[in-house]
C-alpha cells in the first residue's frame, strides 16, 4: 500500500469512527431541554445518553467475534445503514420512550463501525502502520465525542435538537458508503502462535480485573461529570444558556494533547503512578466544581480532561504490558467495562443528582476515583516488589 493509500486509509477511519461517536453525545448538551419538552426528570431524560453507552457495553464483544468471522464491509454497512435510520426516527418521534429505544438500538450497532474497524485494521496492517492509523482511530474519538456535544448544542439552535440528528445521520451514512466502498476485501490474517485464551480464563485474573475496575470508575465518573454539567449550569447562580454550556465542552481538546503527553508520564513514572496522581488530579478537579464561579468551572473541566486522560492511558498502557498474546480479547473486555462504568455511572448519578443536586454527583464521583487510585496504588507496589527482585537476581549473577 502506497502512502497515498495511507493518508487516504487514515481519513476514512478518522470520518468513519468520528461520524459514529458523533452519534453517542449528540444529546448531551440539550438535556436541560429535553427534560422541558418531554416534562420529564433529568434522570429519565439522561436515559438519551446512557441507553447508548449501554448498547455499546452488551454489543462489543458479539461484534468482536463477528468481525474475527466476516468481511468488514458488510458489517459496516448494515451497522451504518441501521444507525442512521434510528438517527432519523429520533428526529421524528414525539415520544421519550421510543426515543431511548432508538437510541439503545444505535448503541447496539456502533461497535460495527468502532470495534469491527479495530480488528480489521489489526488484521490487515503491518505493525510499522498499524500504530499510525490507530493514532487516527484515537482522535477521532475524541473529535466525534466533541462534535456530537457542539453539534447537538451550539451549531444547531437547541430547540431545533432533532435537525442534529438529521445532519448525524447524513454524515455517518456518507461516511459508511465511503467506507463499504474503499476498505478491501481481501484480508490476510495474522496467525497467532499462541493458544487463544477465552474471555472467562482473562476475567479470572486478578491482575486484568485490576486495570477493568480502573476504565469502569474513570469511565464512570466522567461520563456523570458531563452529563450532569448541562442541570447544574442552567440553574441558579449560573443561569447559563445552552450555547454557553455547549462552549465549555471544548474543554475536551485537552484530551487530544493529553493523550501522548500521559503516555510518556507512564513511561517516565510507571503506569500506577500515573493511575494515582491523575485519580488525585480528577478529584481535585471536581472539588473546584463546587466553587460557585464561571471562572472554576472553565478551569476545573480543563483538569477533569487531564485528569481523567491521564488515567485512562496509564489503564490501557499497563493492560498491554501485562500481556503478550490475546491482546484483542483484552481490550475488548476493557473497552466492554469502560461502557459499562459509564451507563452505572449516568444512571447512578442521575439519582444522586434528583436527591443531592451537584455535591451529590460530586460525592458519588470522589467515590467512584477511590477505584483508580487504589489500583494505581497497588500496581506501583507491584512494580516496586519486580525492581527488588530484579535486583536480587542480578546479585546473585
Amino acid at each position: 500500500m502506497s502512502r497515498r493509500q495511507y493518508l487516504g486509509l487514515q481519513t476514512l477511519v478518522f470520518s468513519l469512527v468520528g461520524a459514529a461517536f458523533t452519534t453517542i453525545y449528540i444529546t448531551q448538551p440539550v438535556l436541560p431541554v429535553l427534560q422541558m419538552e418531554f416534562g420529564v426528570d433529568e434522570a429519565r431524560a439522561s436515559l438519551t445518553i446512557s441507553a447508548v453507552i449501554l448498547g455499546i457495553s452488551l454489543a462489543n464483544l458479539p461484534f468482536g467475534m463477528l468481525a474475527d468471522r466476516f468481511p468488514i464491509r458488510p458489517i459496516i454497512l448494515v451497522g451504518g445503514l441501521m444507525i442512521t435510520l434510528c438517527g432519523i426516527f429520533c428526529a421524528l418521534t414525539q415520544s421519550l420512550s421510543l426515543l431511548v429505544l432508538a437510541r439503545f438500538v444505535q448503541g447496539l450497532f456502533i461497535p460495527s463501525l468502532t470495534t469491527c474497524l479495530a480488528a480489521y485494521l489489526a488484521r490487515t496492517l503491518p505493525m510499522e502502520r498499524l500504530n499510525v492509523v490507530m493514532g487516527s482511530y484515537v482522535s477521532a474519538t475524541v473529535a466525534g465525542g466533541l462534535s456530537g456535544r457542539l453539534l447537538g448544542g451550539w451549531i444547531h439552535p437547541p430547540l431545533h435538537w432533532r435537525y442534529a440528528f438529521v445532519t448525524a445521520s447524513a454524515l455517518l451514512l456518507a461516511a459508511t458508503c465511503a467506507a463499504a466502498k474503499w476498505l478491501h476485501s481481501a484480508e490476510v490474517e495474522r496467525q497467532s502462535r499462541s493458544k487463544s485464551t477465552g474471555f472467562l480464563n482473562l476475567l479470572s485474573r486478578w491482575d486484568l480485573l485490576r486495570i477493568y475496575s480502573v476504565a469502569f470508575g474513570a469511565f464512570f465518573v466522567f461520563s456523570s461529570i458531563f452529563n450532569y454539567l448541562p442541570f447544574y449550569l442552567s440553574g441558579p447562580p449560573f443561569n447559563a444558556s445552552t450555547h454557553t454550556i455547549t462552549f465549555l465542552y471544548l474543554s475536551y481538546i485537552v484530551g487530544i494533547v493529553t493523550g501522548p503527553l500521559a503516555g510518556s508520564f507512564s513511561n517516565r513514572v510507571g503506569n500506577g503512578k500515573a493511575m494515582a496522581v491523575g485519580a488525585v488530579v480528577f478529584a481535585l478537579a471536581i472539588g473546584l466544581t463546587l466553587i460557585k464561579s464561571m471562572f472554576a468551572i472553565v478551569l476545573s473541566l480543563a483538569v477533569v480532561c487531564a485528569g481523567f486522560f491521564t488515567v485512562h492511558s496509564a489503564a490501557a498502557g499497563a493492560l498491554n504490558r501485562k500481556l503478550s498474546s490475546n491482546l484483542g480479547r483484552a481490550n475488548s473486555l476493557y473497552v466492554l467495562f469502560y461502557y459499562l462504568g459509564g451507563y452505572v455511572g449516568i444512571t447512578t448519578s442521575g439519582y444522586a443528582y434528583v436527591f443531592g443536586g451537584w455535591p451529590g454527583v460530586a460525592m458519588v464521583g470522589f467515590l467512584v476515583l477511590s477505584i483508580p487510585f487504589a489500583a494505581g496504588l497497588v500496581e506501583m507496589r507491584q512494580r516496586i516488589a519486580l525492581g527488588r527482585v530484579k535486583e536480587g537476581g542480578s546479585d546473585l549473577y
